[in-house]
């Protein structure tokens, strides 16, 4: 009897459907921390240059006003969307003055909590809740993991073939539906299987010594007589660990995958509900909101998760509200490192691996997931980023313990079928060619990005800071030396004069005070 993934690749095969799988849609969001030539997070504003980060389509910043985010739109092509990523860059290079974008997930030299300026995005409510809600980020998990960067790839299939595929399968329900379980079917396999991403594009092996500082070390080894750097021996991904984002708050959340509503009633109750450990951070009392409320989550992009289901909002829309009401629309893969070996942090076959994995986390049968698999999820990703290239690493699977090699290996079966798919739509071998690079990888741990990351401290004798910072001057004078054409470069002055003014215009139009904004805002929360 022929297996799901079977039928699936046998319909995809159709000269029609091969057209879809051109139509996949794919959009970028790389986080860079801004620092001066000292390596040093830089302590001045959003610069002028680069347009209200309120409202600007292509660069915003996160939690600092010193991590700026770069948004490629949303596109079909792989080369584009890299070539989109590679402009922003240039163009932001030209308004940076001396700084610079730090090349790395892990951040610069850190000095504290109070050396992380808090992002701000003008006098507005919606730009005044931004704020609000990064100063109670800030007072939950420390400044210091909110200046962690990451690669955020956000992937959808064409409405074409959920139309197709929703028929194929005799159109059961409403189509809107079908839709979001599918996705979530993906998200499912995903977590079943996101360990291997974390092997292969993991680049946090090793942190900054000041990082750590006044902090507790969860493990970390030094990596010379000096003490200036910390690292895991084995490890490849320290931004996916007890450094980065995890809280112990949120382990007490149990976010099902099995349907949408479970999904979002789950984060609504978090978002609703008080947690006391938050109870004495000031919430709008006398004036002075230090969080957004004192609920397990302010809002849903509180929860931390590598990756999500996500719909486009409408102007003060909750997410929530957006995939109660309209369903999933894509997922936003949120565990891929900035990787310091490429000018924009991520390439070409990292990108063509990605949407090999992603189609056959979709294609492939997906059980509903239950807790006894969804720890055994969290114990193969904790294993994988603190252990991941040690010898002999057993992961957990259905049918009991198994080396790393060998999960990856009966993956990799699955996902060249989906490779050969893919490149067949697309008249090319790159697809394969992008999985037998990771494959490689497989068979050698020395060919991951984390293992050559501390291959070149230990042979350049350099610490993590200063390895870094190399890198961060090699991109810094590829970017300040690669010309954009007029076109793009008016393109870019018109689009920061574009959100600045479109900034005046929301702080001119607000009509209530900051608290009935809020009250509105949650209204639609309780609404659910």
């Amino acid at each position: 009897m022929a297996s799901q993934l079977d039928t699936q690749l046998q319909e995809l095969a159709e000269a029609e459907s091969l057209a879809m799988l051109r139509a996949i849609s794919r959009g970028i969001e790389k986080e860079s921390l801004r620092i001066t030539p000292e390596g040093r997070l830089a302590q001045t504003p959003h610069p002028a240059g680069l347009g209200s980060a309120l409202t600007h389509a292509s660069i915003t910043t996160d939690y600092s006003e010193a991590l700026l985010e770069f948004i490629t739109p949303v596109s079909t092509d792989i080369e584009e969307s890299l070539q989109t990523l590679e402009n922003i860059h240039s163009f932001a290079y030209r308004e940076l003055g001396d700084d610079m974008l730090w090349s790395a997930s892990m951040p610069c030299i850190m000095t504290g909590d109070d050396g992380i300026p808090v992002a701000h995005y003008g006098s507005s409510n919606v730009a005044h809740m931004k704020t609000v809600y990064r100063l109670g980020l800030g007072h939950r998990y420390g400044r210091l993991m909110q200046a962690i960067a990451g690669i955020h790839y956000n992937f959808s299939m064409p409405q074409a073939y959920w139309e197709r595929a929703w028929q194929k399968a005799g159109s059961p329900g409403d189509l809107t539906d079908y839709i979001s379980t599918r996705y979530l079917d993906l998200i499912r396999n995903f977590r079943r299987h996101s360990w291997l991403l974390i092997y292969l594009f993991g680049a946090s092996p090793a942190v900054c010594a000041s990082f750590l500082r006044g902090r507790d070390n969860p493990g970390l080894v030094p990596f010379d007589e000096q003490g200036r750097s910390l690292h895991l021996p084995h490890g490849t991904a320290l931004r996916m660990g007890d450094l980065g984002y995890n809280s112990a708050a949120q382990k007490s959340l149990n976010v099902c995958y099995n349907c949408l509503d479970n999904y979002v009633e789950t984060l609504r109750r978090a978002i609703l509900s008080p947690h006391p450990d938050y109870h004495d951070i000031p919430r709008g009392q006398h004036g002075d909101y230090q969080q957004l409320s004192d609920s397990l989550l302010q809002i849903e992009n509180e929860f931390y998760s590598p990756i999500r289901p996500k719909r486009v909002t409408r102007p003060g829309e909750t997410p929530l509200t957006a995939l109660h009401g309209r369903g999933i629309e894509y997922i936003e893969v949120r565990c891929v490192d900035v990787s310091p070996f490429s000018p924009v942090g991520i390439d070409a076959g990292q990108m063509r691996f990605l949407d090999t994995f992603l189609l056959y986390c979709l294609l492939e049968e997906s059980p509903p997931c239950n807790d006894a698999e969804q720890a055994s999820q969290a114990a193969n990703l904790e294993a994988v980023v603190n252990r991941g290239r040690m010898p002999g690493l057993l992961l957990q699977s259905a049918g009991g313990e198994k080396p790393l090699k060998d999960c990856a290996d009966e993956l990799f079966t699955g996902l060249a079928r989906v490779a050969d798919l893919l490149d067949l739509a697309n008249d090319s071998t790159l697809h394969n060619a992008s999985l037998q690079q990771q494959a490689a990888a497989v068979a050698d741990p020395e060919l991951t990005p984390s293992a050559r990351i501390l291959r070149e401290m230990r042979e350049k004798e350099l610490p993590f800071f200063r390895l870094t910072m190399d890198y961060s001057q090699r991109w810094a004078r590829h970017f300040r030396e690669r010309q954009l054409s007029p076109a793009q470069q008016a393109a870019f002055e018109e689009e920061t004069r574009r959100s600045i003014e479109m900034q005046r215009e929301i702080e001119q139009s607000d009509n209530v005070s900051f608290e009935q904004y809020l009250d509105n805002y949650f209204a639609q929360y309780r609404a659910l």
